[in-house]
């Protein structure tokens, strides 16, 4: 009997409608097996391109829909939402615009030189193929930019790659719209709607990893959750890559010289980070290292202010509530830990949460094990302040940290003036630890651009990879090197008259 998934409104804690039901390994298997039947429809790069064209258009057409929906069902609020529409839409029309430059493929041509020394060279040419169908987890904390339609759907449909989405239980009938969105794109663009399949269930998404025909898979979300994932893909008969995103504390350090000159800005813009979203950002600040004395204080005092003035709000679900809370608990529990601003629940409104932050000396984080906890990602509106007195406490506590999406330095005017001063060391210790490094600025919000880098060491992900900006779609290609191959049987971007007109690099040459 199939198990059905309901969509809840997490205002209310109430059944909305039901979304679907729960797939069983054999409705993986089929789901599975269908888009791989799509991957040789996918090979020609103007209809990739124009899928994703389509897609851009259809999820405007329906925004009021959407919108409607994913606010109903996360309680992210239609503004925020609306946002992240705008930004899909985008992000998919971007990578259309990477499809048809075709810089992707990587085209390298090296003709023969029998001359070569000391090896005669043959006939080389390279290039990037897709990897096959790809398997694609969905976000909880954004139910469009990292969902059915975001990033990592996107940069693999423009890879050539079909894609099998598990949706995320939060979200389920906004899943549902959005994954016909994409279908009926893909039937526009004259692909099989089975470019995109949706399943919803647990055990789908454990049975989709495994499943011989995925060749690769995207994850966005807890540290255990895409732990078990990433191991069952490095334990199958035949490994897979997997690149997930799993958890980030993004640390802050804030010199002594920028509390003197801008504290109050410095607390006043670090409440509106770490609460943005109601904490709900993968991005959300949440460590933040800032100096003892007079102007530290000048900096909680602002915090403190605005910390306190920040409305409470409503998490995902009910179980990241309660996650939230006793995190909140156990943090606050630890001796010498102080708690300026307590978050935790809303009275008289039982499924609310209100931000708050915890603060303790960095000798004491620095050099106990039971302070461990203050190390990890709390999801929700928390943040933990570190008061150092000088640079060896702020640098025990730098080497106690693992990998993260972002690092941000809060500097003075003269330190980011300086090419050989303190900052430069500073910046050099925060890019060992995250992918994307920041000064004088917030790291929640993540531009979708071709610099970007949204990825880090581990645990933020389990790769080298970005999930947002045109690079993401290196993810799911491999390259091949044809040798001594006849011009007609060579794909066309690897003839010489190059009727695709892609950018190449031929015998050393940028053409």
């Amino acid at each position: 009997m199939a198990v059905p998934v309901w969509s809840v409104d997490p205002r209310t804690g109430k059944q909305r409608e039901q979304a679907g039901a729960e797939a069983t390994a054999a409705d993986v298997d089929a789901a599975v097996r269908a888009a791989a039947a799509a991957l040789p429809a996918l090979a020609d790069r103007s209809v990739r391109s124009r899928l994703l064209r389509e897609a851009a258009g259809l999820l405007e057409e329906s925004a009021a829909e959407v919108i409607a929906t994913a606010d109903a069902e996360t309680a992210l609020g239609v503004p925020r939402i609306t946002g992240e529409l705008a930004r899909t839409a985008f992000q998919l029309r971007a990578f259309a615009g990477i499809v048809d430059e075709g810089t992707f493929l990587d085209v390298i041509i090296d003709h023969p030189d029998p001359a070569a020394h000391p090896i005669p060279r043959p006939d080389l040419r390279r290039y990037k193929i897709p990897l096959g169908v790809v398997a694609v987890y969905a976000a909880s904390n954004f139910p469009l930019a990292f969902s059915v339609p975001g990033g990592d759907t996107a940069s693999a449909l423009a890879a050539g790659c079909p894609v099998v989405v598990k949706a995320h239980p939060d979200h389920p009938a906004t899943s549902v719209l959005c994954a016909d969105i994409l279908r009926r794109a893909a039937v526009a663009a004259g692909l099989p709607a089975d470019t995109v399949v949706l399943l919803h269930g647990f055990e789908a998404g454990v049975e989709l990893v495994k499943h011989p025909l995925i060749a690769a898979a995207g994850f966005t979300g807890s540290v255990p959750g895409g732990r078990a994932l990433f191991d069952a893909a490095a334990a199958r008969p035949r490994p897979i890559p997997f690149y997930g995103e799993l958890g980030s504390l993004n640390p802050v350090v804030v010199t002594a010289a920028a509390a003197a000159e801008r504290a109050e800005q410095i607390g006043t813009g670090l409440a509106g980070s770490f609460t943005l979203g109601n904490g709900q950002f993968c991005t959300k600040p949440g460590l933040v290292l800032a100096p003892a004395g007079p102007d530290g204080d000048r900096l909680v005092g602002a915090l403190t202010g605005a910390a306190q003035g920040a409305l409470p709000g409503v998490l995902l679900d009910s179980r990241m509530r309660d996650t939230f809370l006793k995190g909140a608990a156990a943090r606050a529990a630890l001796p010498g830990v102080t708690v300026p601003v307590e978050p935790g629940e809303v009275p008289g409104d039982p499924l609310a949460v209100r931000p708050g932050y915890v603060e303790v000396a960095a000798r004491d984080l620095a050099g106990q094990d039971a302070y461990e906890v203050l190390l990890e990602e709390c999801f929700g509106p928390l943040t933990v302040v570190v008061r150092y007195g000088d640079d060896a406490e702020l640098g025990a506590v730098l080497d106690r940290l693992p990998g993260n999406l972002t690092a941000t330095a809060h500097l003075g005017a003269d330190e980011a003036a300086e090419p050989d001063g303190s900052a430069v060391a500073l910046l050099a210790r925060l890019t060992a630890l995250a992918g994307r490094v920041l000064v004088n600025g917030w790291p929640t919000g993540v531009a979708v651009a071709a610099a970007q880098h949204h990825g880090g060491p581990y645990p933020a992900t389990t790769s080298t990879s970005t999930s947002v900006g045109g690079t993401a779609i290196e993810r799911w290609l491999r390259p091949v090197a044809y040798q001594d191959t006849p011009p007609a049987l060579l794909p066309p971007e690897l003839r010489d008259s190059n009727p695709t007109r892609v950018p190449r690099r031929v015998d050393g040459i940028r053409e």
